[in-house]
């Protein structure tokens, strides 16, 4: 429903997002935080239409929803596009994590220590869109602020260079991890990313826009099936069908043994870990390289589609290519919302305040 449809609002209402977003805390009986709620603010106008319209029936404000709320109200401080299609509550508790595939420890809720759950943009350069969030703890949300793969790349040679056990209150092996998350969603040559370990398995959702990087995650994940031994040989007969059975096998058998070695297969979040950990020895990437560098970025995706169709995908992996995986991000505006935001304690085109939320200010 549009704002217009809402209510028959006398006064135009120049910012119909900061309106949507108080009209929802008010159909949820929640009251926004007082600094957006200034007198010629948007959001205090929606707020207002909506507690008259919506005072008899009123929704549950649910984890999801308040958590929504909150990425909404984040968003529109900081000028950023939020695609409201995609991103619901439902889509909120699809990403949801119990440990922050950065530290790798487990997430707490409103405690306001760096070990909260924050949902977190990973390709700084778009908006609030499916595919570009993950939950991380709001210390590795915040340690990686806005870099990109270079300036994540900068940060571990700053480490090698003084000898330096963290930085920004991450390890290197953290960083890398952070490496991991931002190149899945960074479009880079094929070349390039073939030669990019696997330090960190794709969170819930997360959208790999470079095929490369979508074959070797499923081919990865594959070692966390029961019946792995029997999948691993039914993609075999894919690589033979291109001539990379060889390059194939010598992957997959040098993966096995760091794997098993661990001996972690009862545990479903340690043998995750042990497959990331896998991706640190130098043979594996050896062998993963020879294997990746034989394919472009076309034999990749079809490889992808056809482990897909076989059902050979883990549920919740998102290998996509192509405009429409990022559909929603505003990357020709670099992530910016289309309009100046209009809202906040005053009037004008004012940007509204910034909430203090968990992570990223």
């Amino acid at each position: 429903m549009t704002t217009q449809g809402r209510l028959e609002f006398d006064m135009p209402v120049q910012d119909p997002v900061g309106f949507d977003i108080g009209w929802e805390h008010a159909r949820h009986a929640l009251a926004p935080p007082p600094a957006f709620l200034g007198p010629d603010s948007a959001l205090r106008q929606g707020w207002e239409a909506g507690q008259a319209r919506c005072a008899k029936r009123t929704r549950a404000a649910t984890p999801s929803v308040r958590e929504w709320l909150r990425l909404r109200l984040r968003a529109w401080g900081e000028g950023r596009e939020f695609e409201a299609t995609q991103v619901t509550p439902a889509f909120l508790r699809q990403i949801e994590v119990g440990h922050c595939p950065v530290t790798r420890e487990p997430l707490t809720q409103g405690l306001d220590q760096p070990g909260d759950a924050c949902v977190d943009r990973v390709f700084d350069a778009a908006g609030y869109a499916a595919g570009n969030l993950a939950v991380l703890s709001a210390g590795a949300s915040q340690a990686k602020a806005g870099r990109d793969l270079e300036g994540v790349r900068a940060q571990l040679q700053r480490m090698a260079r003084g000898g330096l056990a963290t930085l920004d209150g991450l390890s290197a092996a953290q960083w890398e991890r952070v490496g991991t998350l931002v190149s899945f969603v960074t479009r880079l040559p094929h070349e390039e990313a073939a030669k990019l370990p696997l330090h960190v398995l794709p969170p819930p959702r997360l959208r790999l826009l470079n095929p490369v990087q979508g074959l070797q995650s499923l081919l990865t994940l594959q070692l966390a099936h029961p019946q792995w031994s029997l999948r691993l040989a039914r993609i075999e007969a894919l690589f033979e069908a291109m001539g990379l059975r060889q390059d194939y096998n010598l992957f997959i058998h040098t993966l096995i043994p760091r794997v098993i070695a661990a001996g972690v297969r009862d545990d479903a979040l340690r043998l995750r870990w042990a497959l990331e950990d896998a991706w640190s020895h130098e043979a594996l990437n050896r062998r993963w390289q020879r294997l990746a560098l034989r394919l472009d970025a076309d034999a990749s995706e079809t490889l992808v589609g056809r482990m897909v169709a076989r059902g050979l995908a883990p549920q919740g992996v998102q290998a996509q290519a192509g405009e429409p995986a990022t559909e929603g991000w505003a990357l020709e505006r670099r992530g910016k919302a289309a309009a100046p935001v209009r809202g906040g304690g005053g009037g004008g085109a004012r940007r509204a305040p910034q909430p203090r939320v968990a992570g990223r200010a």
